[in-house]
């Protein structure tokens, strides 16, 4: 045999040992198992019986130790309730006071304010309705005022140029009297005007005249230019739609004096008289073509004749004139016709100023009516105000009567389980 074969013969014989000898070991191993669970048991068993002893045995000892104390608990617990309700109640009785006394300073503090308040917008709302009746009265007396001034001021300026124009005719007379005395040493009326420079300024003088004594200064101008660049003698400013009214003054004096003069034979008159018409229509159409400007001026013009008699001649013997210059938008007017036409201007601009003075009163009255509005709009607010600070008022003393119930209750011993106690202060603030 080869040593390797003895060399396993050998080790497998050793293992074979070994294993017998571990079976031997695990047989006895496991009778001592088998025997092991009764001697444990055994051994509980008697432990658990001395175990029992001890507890019962300390359980008893410890219930006179526990009994002892709750006695003595006992007794401590009842004097320190004793002490703590006496001391609760005594200061329950000195928060009752103490509440009281704040609750009354604070009702008193509040329902004096309540009066300052009161008192304070009573006298802000009476200077306000006093200032509001002082403003009113100042800007009625005001737009009274200016009415009135208007009015006695156009009256005044009326009465003026009616004294200034019986002044005037009173001098006049006097002149003219003056005039036929002294005739041989004055010059004629018709060698003054002769020159055509004399007569223009001869008419925008007695135009200038009459404009100044009958309308305000800002009812006019002289000497106005348009945009086309003419200028006219006098403008009149009349409110819309009347608008802007150009005047200019024509003076056809030479034709005019030649058809009367009876040196002349009777051809010479009559064509005089036919130059004496297109003399007029030339300057009617003129002035239609210069003064009337859409957009700028009035739709007429007027043509101011400075002498009554050229004035009477045309719309005696010549409607025909007249008529030509009605289609052209162009009055004629006299001195004394002017005159008329200057004072409707005035009453159109006085009784335009009063319109505009009765629409600044209708706006007075409109802004009185708003402060009214809003005064009457505060007053509201004030009486609610007013109502909310008297319930406030209502619902501080409901929680002070509930609150001095409470203390009564207190004081009385009367006392609830809190959650009840709980239950019952809410159901009575819903």
């Amino acid at each position: 045999m080869q040593p390797v074969e003895i060399g396993l013969l050998i080790g497998l014989a050793a293992l074979l040992v070994v294993s017998l000898i571990l079976l031997v070991r695990l047989q006895a191993l496991r009778r001592d198992q088998l025997a092991l669970p009764a001697q444990l048991v055994q051994d509980m068993e008697a432990r658990h019986r001395a175990v029992l002893t001890d507890l019962h045995a300390g359980l008893t000892q410890q219930s006179d130790r526990v009994q002892a104390q709750l006695a003595a608990l006992q007794v401590a617990q009842t004097e320190r309730l004793s002490d703590t309700r006496a001391s609760v109640t005594e200061h329950l009785g000195q928060f009752q006071t103490a509440m009281l006394e704040k609750l009354i300073e604070q009702g008193r503090a509040e329902q004096s304010l309540l009066q300052d308040t009161l008192k304070g917008m009573s006298a802000q709302f009476g200077d306000r309705v006093q200032q509001l009746s002082q403003t009113v009265d100042g800007r009625l007396n005001e737009i009274s005022g200016k009415v009135a001034e208007r009015l006695d001021e156009g009256f005044k300026k009326t009465n003026e140029t009616f004294t200034s124009v019986m002044t005037r005719l009173a001098v006049i007379d006097e002149a003219q009297k003056k005039i036929e005395g002294l005739a041989s040493n004055v010059v004629s009326l018709q060698e003054i005007l002769g020159d055509k420079r004399s007569r223009g300024a001869f008419g925008e003088v007695q135009l200038e005249a009459l404009v100044r004594n009958s309308l305000p200064p800002d009812a006019y101008a002289f000497q106005h230019t348009l945009k086309s660049g003419a200028r006219a003698d006098c403008v009149l400013i009349l409110p819309e739609p009347t608008g802007t009214v150009c005047v200019d003054a024509k003076f056809p004096l030479e034709n005019y004096s030649r058809m009367f003069d009876d040196a002349l034979p009777p051809a010479e008159r009559d064509a005089a008289r036919r130059q004496f018409k297109m003399d007029v229509k030339k300057h009617v159409d003129d002035i239609a073509a210069k003064y009337i400007v859409a957009g700028e001026t009035s739709d007429g013009a007027v043509l101011f004749l400075p002498a009554e008699a050229v004035f009477a001649e045309i719309h005696a013997y010549h409607p025909d004139l007249v008529e030509h210059a009605q289609k052209q938008r162009v009055w004629l007017t006299s001195p004394t016709t002017l005159m008329a036409v200057l004072n409707t201007a005035r009453a159109v601009i006085r009784d335009s100023e009063t319109r505009r003075m009765a629409h600044v009163i209708k706006d007075e009255l409109a802004k009185l009516a708003k402060d009214f509005a809003r005064f009457d709009e505060r007053m509201k607010k004030l009486a609610t105000h007013i109502e909310q600070a008297n319930k406030d008022v209502s619902e501080v003393r409901i929680s002070s009567d509930k609150i001095s119930k409470r203390f009564a209750q207190i004081e009385r011993v009367e006392l609830e389980h809190p959650d009840a106690a709980s239950a019952r202060l809410l159901d009575a603030d819903e």
